[in-house]
């Protein structure tokens, strides 16, 4: 047996425009959530910059430490090779 079309349903093409909206502003909530996020980051690195903390050295230290510890041995020693072959 067919499903029976909604008439909201046929003036929106066949798109299911509930579901649709729901989708839309949950990612619109998310995209304004992560735009808040991003400014509280930027608000830390500001006030580790004033009490005299490198912001650069920062985001490097919070990249190494999503890595495996494996990994992160692995590129120092690398970075230790090329150090010495330049002579540094």
């Amino acid at each position: 047996m067919a499903k029976a079309v909604s008439e909201e349903e046929i003036k929106s093409g066949g798109v299911a425009v509930d579901r649709l909206r729901s989708l839309v502003e949950r990612i619109e909530r998310l995209e304004e959530e992560r735009k808040a996020l991003g400014s509280d980051i930027k608000d830390i690195y500001q006030e580790a910059k004033s009490a005299g903390f490198d912001p650069k050295v920062l985001r490097q230290l919070i990249r190494i430490r999503k890595q495996e510890a494996a990994e992160v041995e692995e590129q120092e020693t690398m970075l230790d090779i090329y150090r010495r072959a330049l002579g540094m």
